[in-house]
């Protein structure tokens, strides 16, 4: 493949690598000067999922590419909404909000995130469980 500021497959950018996953950046910044969002591959594992967190001034966008999971989104009085989700099911997490994703499936849930603005999803270097997994291509 060759590099582009425009086309980006996961294998060309180092993920972040967690316990339950990984997450490839495959839109930001530092990857091909995105400004406004950030967005790129996740990976959870059969079983596996990320706790409650949020991103405190972003917006999140999931849509879920293969798999079947529970996704979980705090309404605005903090109550859980958890819903079951598949292939082309697109979840928005507003500004700041509490979420969370499950994996209740046998084989890896693949998803594709946005976030805007671009920065909040840098946080997660700071979780005890993570790891640069080096770019493949």
């Amino acid at each position: 493949m060759t590099k582009s500021p425009y086309f980006t497959h996961p294998d060309q950018v180092a993920a972040f690598g967690f316990d339950w996953g990984q997450l490839a950046l495959t839109v930001a910044p530092e990857v091909n000067a995105a400004q406004r969002f950030s967005g790129g591959i996740v990976t959870v594992k059969p079983g596996m999922g990320h706790s409650r967190h949020n991103h405190p001034g972003a917006e999140e966008i999931i849509l879920v590419l293969s798999g079947t999971g529970q996704q979980m989104v705090e309404d605005a009085a903090g109550n859980p909404i958890t819903q079951n989700v598949g292939p082309q099911t697109t979840i928005y997490v507003p500004e700041s909000r509490y979420h969370a994703t499950l994996n209740t499936g046998k084989t890896p849930m693949t998803l594709f995130v946005v976030y805007s603005p671009t920065g909040p999803e840098l946080a997660l270097r700071d979780l005890p469980d993570f790891r640069v997994i080096p770019p493949k291509g």
